[in-house]
């Protein structure tokens, strides 16, 4: 049980702190769509904005798939299909916190 509710607490610690970056991206984001709209931002700082903007979009893809009926039969086609088609479908901060470590054996 203590291995249980050590590896709970670090994997929330993990989520909490992937939570924190992605917040600090967001708002990183924003700052910069802002500077673009007064004429002010860089193409690299675009860039950057812009690849923020997809993962928002794959979060919200992917909470949308979650909600859908069936989807614990249409979620496995729909990620193998992905793959072969080379679609990543999966927010950056979910992979970082999928560690070989972190699995359940």
């Amino acid at each position: 049980m203590k291995i249980f509710t050590q590896r709970f607490y670090k994997t929330l610690s993990k989520l909490q702190e992937s939570f924190l970056v992605e917040n600090r991206e967001n708002k990183k984001m924003l700052d910069i769509y802002i500077k673009y709209a007064e004429g002010s931002a860089s193409e690299d700082e675009l860039s950057e904005a812009n690849s923020q903007l997809q993962q928002i979009f794959k979060n919200l893809g992917l909470g949308i798939l979650l909600v859908l009926p069936f989807s614990p039969i249409t979620l496995p086609y729909i990620f193998s299909k992905a793959k072969e088609l080379n679609i990543d479908l999966i927010p950056n901060w979910y992979k970082s916190l999928s560690n070989d470590d972190d699995r359940l054996e």
